[in-house]
């Protein structure tokens, strides 16, 4: 889906088009049935995966009141009741297992979200998270050596978009992004 189909905010973080089209293939949900998305920001994750896989459960977690706002204004957009919307600071009191996990955004929690999301996972589960700071890229991949899974990958995406420049052309950088997506081990291996 293209960004500019999401009703957005000036203080309300997206997962861009690319980096998105990448996480969604790398969570594999043709199969799953229940998939969690923490830090949804605008929902344009867990609104995707919606409409990709109707028969998908996705809960949408988020803090920031701003965002939820506009999460449920997309979801009333793109009609998607398979998103359930929930307010509060991950990770939090969840009974329920997913077939996969995508954390956008840690809050300063990244180690714990990890942890949380892999006891959230059915074995053979998959994890992607996206980071923009070095530090989270660097705080993850060390915590995750320590972590059962396997599949292991990391990207980073680099973007740039043609723009005008005057009379001319040139293409515009975007920040890069830093990809990780594993599988939790288990008896699905």
């Amino acid at each position: 889906m293209k960004d500019d189909l999401f009703l957005r905010g000036a203080r309300v973080p997206m997962t861009k088009e690319v980096v998105r089209t990448q996480a969604l293939d790398r969570l594999q949900l043709q199969h799953a049935t229940h998939f969690i998305d923490i830090g949804a920001g605008t929902g344009s994750v867990s609104l995707e995966a919606a409409m990709r896989y109707p028969q998908l459960q996705v809960s949408a977690i988020e803090r920031n009141p701003d965002a939820l706002a506009l999460m449920a204004e997309n979801r009333e957009l793109f009609a998607c009741p398979n998103v359930e919307i929930i307010s509060g600071y991950a990770p939090i009191e969840l009974n329920v297992m997913a077939d996969a996990v995508f954390i956008g955004g840690s809050g300063g929690q990244l180690m714990e979200l990890i942890d949380w999301s892999l006891a959230h996972l059915q074995p053979g589960g998959r994890l992607v998270m996206t980071f923009i700071l070095l530090e989270n890229l660097t705080c993850a991949l060390t915590h995750l050596e320590q972590c059962a899974v396997s599949d292991f990958d990391c990207l980073q995406l680099q973007v740039a978009n043609l723009a005008t420049l005057g009379s001319g052309h040139y293409f515009k950088p975007n920040n890069p992004t830093y990809l990780i997506s594993c599988r939790k081990e288990g008896s699905n291996d």
